[in-house]
């Protein structure tokens, strides 16, 4: 939740990007800590999985699990 009088953040990560943050969180140690930090190479490894799940596939990656 927000702070009274503060607009809400707005988080348009979907569960992909979030399950690699938390996979970094866990296991990367001290550099992965902060996602944040870290979006811009953590949006180009998530995009290249959902381009190999649908090469290999042939279908879209599901819209519950990406946006």
């Amino acid at each position: 939740m927000s702070a009274p009088g503060k607009a809400p953040v707005k988080d348009d990560r979907d569960y992909l990007d979030k399950g690699l943050d938390a996979v970094e969180k866990k296991y990367g140690g001290a550099k992965f800590q902060d996602p944040n930090k870290n979006r811009a190479m953590n949006e180009k490894i998530t995009d290249k999985i959902r381009y190999f799940f649908e090469k290999m596939t042939g279908k879209k990656v599901p819209a519950k699990i990406s946006r």
